[in-house]
């Protein structure tokens, strides 16, 4: 069950809003075929794992077991139904990670699979299965992007340096607190995700072009809380090169990659900009700042996740970084930064 695990990982930033799946056939304690499933609309794991069998291993599929981190499904979307294709194999066994929480699956996937004459375990390493596919699961139950907080503090609390106190230079010289290398992990966080958003402050601020050059594969969509429409079009968010949503109270509106969602911000705002993001295919976003955002989120409770880079540096002064509450379930030490991973409780 790891090995699917680790197979269906190669799958992230490629398969949303489907989950991220492995699948493994074995043959007396030997992998005879694996797969996983490796871009949206295209074959599920099940599949590449019985293509990938030879011609000369076809026949021990009757006494062979498939592993797969998600139930089969059992119902035709973009592809057939893995169960009946399991199901025609002839193949004895198959251990599931866990059940599906689509309800057009939903244990029927197993029950077809049991009414055929395969034995089937199920909840094998779950814990871990249900982790890797957080975001499919909030999406799926819920309709919203799984959140993810990020940011980069000090070792004496500041998020940033504070821009009116210092010269452009000074600003641009003490803001980099995590150095090159956790910028390029970072981007390549940011190619598994959908979106990446940021507040008026913060874009004016930084001008982030909010893109993964650091790192190859696709860019994210980008997302700016910007209520009243004062941010100039000079910025990079709005070059035109990625798709970007613009949060606003006054207007609805589309141009090419350029997108306006109007939002009551006398209500649940951040919830109802989830839906309607959720709507327009974004399934997981990395809020990146600024401070006052982050702290609105976590108060709220409005977070799934929460990724800090503790650095050693020391700012005179600036911006002090959020609180952050929920548990701690990951943590690793990177050179002069510490990477802390919580999830909200």
């Amino acid at each position: 069950m790891q090995r699917c695990l680790n197979l269906a990982r190669l799958g992230a930033g490629n398969v949303a809003p489907n989950p991220m799946v492995g699948a493994v056939i074995v043959y007396q304690n030997q992998i005879i075929g694996e797969g996983w499933h490796q871009k949206l609309g295209q074959a599920h794991a099940e599949v590449n794992a019985f293509a990938a069998v030879s011609e000369a291993n076809k026949h021990l599929l009757k006494q062979a077991t498939l592993y797969v981190n998600l139930e089969p499904c059992s119902h035709f979307g973009k592809t057939p139904p893995c169960a009946d294709l399991i199901i025609s194999s002839g193949i004895a066994k198959v251990v599931v990670g866990m059940l599906d929480p689509n309800p057009l699956v939903a244990g029927s996937g197993i029950e077809k699979l049991e009414q055929a004459g395969i034995e089937v375990v199920c909840g094998v390493l779950q814990e871990e299965c249900l982790a890797l596919n957080k975001r499919f699961i909030k999406g799926i139950t819920q309709h919203k992007p799984y959140v993810i907080l990020k940011w980069a503090q000090s070792s004496n609390g500041y998020l940033s340096p504070d821009a009116t106190k210092l010269s452009a230079a000074e600003f641009e010289q003490q803001r980099h607190i995590t150095g090159k290398w956790v910028q390029k992990l970072v981007h390549k966080w940011r190619t598994q995700e959908d979106a990446i958003m940021v507040a008026t402050n913060t874009a004016l601020t930084d001008n982030p072009a909010l893109n993964n050059r650091a790192w190859e594969g696709r860019s994210p969509a980008r997302i700016v809380l910007d209520k009243s429409l004062r941010l100039p079009n000079t910025l990079k968010l709005f070059d035109g090169s990625q798709k970007t949503f613009v949060l606003n109270a006054l207007q609805n509106s589309s141009t090419d990659n350029l997108i306006y969602l109007k939002l009551n911000f006398d209500g649940d705002w951040f919830t109802e900009a989830l839906e309607k993001l959720y709507a327009h295919g974004i399934y997981s976003i990395v809020v990146e700042g600024g401070a006052q955002l982050l702290t609105h989120l976590i108060e709220n409770n409005l977070w799934d996740e929460a990724i800090v880079f503790y650095s050693k540096s020391h700012l005179p002064n600036g911006i002090k970084a959020p609180q952050i509450t929920g548990s701690l379930v990951f943590q690793e030490a990177l050179g002069q930064v510490s990477l802390f991973q919580y999830l909200r409780a």
